[in-house]
């Protein structure tokens, strides 16, 4: 039953921020939808930012669970189209004082895959982990300057396409960097 609660509380919240403002959401509008009282959705979440941030979670978690076999830009995919079926959510939420919980959200999850990606990669090189630590956060601040810059415009440009000739325009950068690294 609490999963099934948990889930109701996540989905109706979700269709509500698809169609008002975060800071227009209340507690009450969420517990009425879903037919729940208001000490059960305290009983699951502090508040609804902490109800944002376990949606922002349970995504990257999803993404990170995904990553094996596949490249950077076929993980990136995943958040791009949950944020493109959640457009109005992202964007009421980007354009709310609680702006920091979706920043965090794309910090989080870019470092994380990211840093899988690059450890299965540069595994067989051995490289150094200041090295492998610089790769990571070139990547992490390429990859979320991207999704920022996104958000900020409205999302009106097609996301995937721009990361993937990105992708084209650097593909083989990862190996050269490898290549330095173990040359230095």
């Amino acid at each position: 039953m609490t999963n099934e609660t948990k889930d109701a509380i996540k989905t109706t919240f979700m269709e509500l921020l698809n169609r008002k403002p975060l800071n227009k959401i209340t507690v009450r509008e969420i517990v009425s939808g879903c037919g729940i009282n208001r000490n059960t959705f305290y009983y699951h979440y502090t508040d609804i930012r902490t109800l944002v941030e376990e949606i922002f979670d349970e995504q990257s978690s999803y993404i990170l669970r995904t990553v094996e076999g596949k490249s950077v830009y076929e993980c990136l995919t995943t958040a791009i189209s949950f944020a493109l079926e959640n457009k109005s959510a992202m964007l009421h939420i980007y354009n709310s004082p609680d702006r920091e919980v979706l920043e965090q959200y794309i910090f989080r999850s870019t470092e994380q895959t990211i840093s899988r990606y690059i450890r299965i990669v540069t595994l067989p090189h051995h490289l150094r982990p200041e090295d492998e630590e610089a790769i990571v956060l070139y990547y992490k601040s390429l990859l979320t300057g991207l999704a920022v810059d996104w958000l900020s415009g409205g999302m009106k440009y097609d996301l995937s396409d721009k990361l993937k000739r990105v992708c084209e325009l650097f593909d083989g950068t990862l190996e050269s960097v490898i290549i330095k690294c173990r040359i230095m």
